[in-house]
C-alpha cells in the first residue's frame, strides 16, 4: 500500500463507531469493569494493544492514532504523549539511568540541549555534543558507559544533514541504543526504523497535525522497547496526549501527504529564488543541488519539507527587523508544520559548544506554507525593499 493510502486507512474502523468516517473522541479518565475479575485481569493487561483501561494509558481514539503512525512509520507499537518535548525527554529518560552518558548532536532541538544541561546532569546522566557531520567518527565519543546515540536530520534550524547510516553503524557494533528526532521530514519522507534506529520521535504537533491547533509528540518501536518507553511515559511521568489534540492529529494526518508534496514544492522553489538575491549569503536546505548535505538527502530521503533557513548578508538588527515586520504572509512565530508560513531570527551562536558558526551575517528561519508561491515571493521581494529604503 503506498503511504498516501496508508494515511486515509489506517487507524479507521467505521464498523466500530456506527459508520463514522472519523474515530471519535473519547474522553474518558475512568474505565469500569463490569466484575472484580475483569478488573484485576484488565490491570495486567494495560499494556496490551486494543487494552482500555484507564485513560491515562489509552482510549480507543490514543489507540486508532497509535495504528496510524504505526503504519507509516513501519513500527510495532507507538507511544503518543503531550508534546514534541515529550516525546524527547521520554524517548531519552527511558534508554538511560544514573551513570551512564549520552551522545547529542550539537545542533540538536534547543529544549534537549536545556534538558542534557538540567534534569539529566542533575540525574547523573552525562551528555557529550558532538559535530553533526562527524559521521564514522562518533566512535571516538562512544565510551563503555554510553546507552543512546541521538539523532536529528536535517539539524535544528542550521539544517546539516547527518551520515545516518555512518552513525548507526557505529552505535549497532556497541550495543547503543539509537534516537532520532524525524520532525523535519516525518515518516512519509524518511523512516527511521527502517535505517535501524530503535525509537522514532516526531513532533506531531507540526506537520502530523499540520493545522498549528494541537500539541501532540509520538515515539515509534519495535514490541521489545514498547513496554519501557510505555512504563516511563504513562506510569513514571504521567504522560498522555488530550481527547482533543488526538482527534486533531488523526483529522490532520489524513491530508499530510497532499500538504508535504505542497510544501516541499513550494519551499524548493523559493529557496532557488533566495539564492538569486543580492541580499542573501547562503540557503541552507538539503534539497537545494549545491547544499553540502545535498548528497546525503538524496541518498536517504524521499523528499523534502517546508523549512528551510537564510543566511543574510551582514547587516544591522534594524535591517533585519525591517524585512521580517514587513512581512504580510509570514508570521512570527515559533514552531512549522502548519499551513501557514513563518518567519523567525535565530543565532546559532547562543548554544552551541563544539562546532564554529562561521556566518557573518544574521540568519533567519522560513517555514513555507501553503499559500501561492507567487504571493509569497511577491511579498518576500516587498520587505527586501523596504529593508534597504530603511538601511
Amino acid at each position: 500500500m503506498k503511504p498516501s493510502t496508508t494515511l486515509v486507512s489506517a487507524g479507521r474502523s467505521p464498523r466500530r463507531h456506527s459508520g463514522a468516517v472519523n474515530v471519535p473522541a473519547f474522553r474518558a479518565s475512568t474505565i469500569t469493569a463490569p466484575d472484580l475479575a475483569t478488573w484485576e485481569a484488565s490491570r495486567q493487561r494495560r499494556f496490551e494493544k486494543d487494552a482500555v483501561v484507564y485513560g491515562r494509558f489509552g482510549t480507543p481514539s490514543s489507540q486508532a492514532l497509535e495504528d496510524a503512525v504505526a503504519a507509516i512509520e513501519g513500527a510495532d507499537r507507538v507511544v503518543p504523549v503531550s508534546s514534541g518535548m515529550a516525546a524527547c525527554a521520554t524517548a531519552i529518560l527511558a534508554m538511560v539511568k544514573t551513570g551512564d552518558h549520552v551522545l547529542l548532536p550539537d545542533n540538536v532541538y534547543q529544549p534537549v540541549r536545556l534538558l542534557a544541561g538540567g534534569l539529566l546532569k542533575d540525574f547523573g546522566v552525562e551528555a557529550t555534543f558532538y559535530d553533526p557531520l562527524v559521521g564514522a567518527g562518533i566512535a571516538k565519543l562512544m565510551r563503555p558507559n554510553t546507552r543512546l546515540l541521538y539523532l536529528e536530520a536535517p539539524g535544528s534550524q542550521t539544517m546539516e544533514m547527518p551520515d545516518t547510516r555512518a552513525l548507526v553503524a557505529e552505535a549497532k557494533a556497541r550495543n547503543i541504543r539509537t534516537a532520532f528526532d524525524n520532525t523535519w521530514a516525518t515518516p512519509l519522507l524518511f523512516r527511521p526504523l527502517d535505517f535501524g534506529i530503535d525509537l522514532s520521535i516526531n513532533a506531531a504537533t507540526k506537520y502530523l497535525v499540520g493545522h498549528s491547533d494541537a500539541m501532540l509528540g509520538t515515539i515509534a518501536m519495535r514490541q521489545e522497547l514498547f513496554d519501557r518507553v510505555k512504563t516511563v511515559a504513562a506510569a513514571y511521568l504521567g504522560n498522555c496526549p488530550g481527547s482533543e489534540e488526538v482527534y486533531l492529529c488523526l483529522r490532520g494526518m489524513r491530508t499530510m501527504a497532499v500538504r508535504l508534496k505542497r510544501h516541499g514544492k513550494s519551499a524548493l522553489a523559493i529557496a532557488r529564488w533566495f539564492q538569486g538575491r543580492r541580499e542573501v549569503e547562503r540557503v541552507l536546505y538539503p534539497a537545494l543541488p549545491d547544499d553540502p548535505g545535498h548528497a546525503i538527502w538524496k541518498r536517504d530521503f524521499a523528499g523534502a519539507s517546508g523549512l528551510l533557513s537564510v543566511i543574510l548578508k551582514p547587516c544591522s538588527k534594524d535591517a533585519v527587523a525591517h524585512f521580517v515586520d514587513g512581512l504580510e504572509h509570514f508570521a512570527i512565530g515559533a514552531s512549522f508544520g502548519g499551513y501557514e508560513s513563518l518567519v523567525l531570527p535565530f543565532d546559532p551562536r547562543h548554544y552551541r559548544s563544539v562546532t564554529k558558526w562561521d556566518a557573518k551575517g544574521p540568519a533567519i528561519r522560513f517555514h513555507i506554507g501553503l499559500e501561492d508561491v507567487d504571493d509569497l515571493i511577491q511579498d518576500l521581494d516587498q520587505a527586501f525593499a523596504r529593508m534597504r529604503a530603511a538601511a
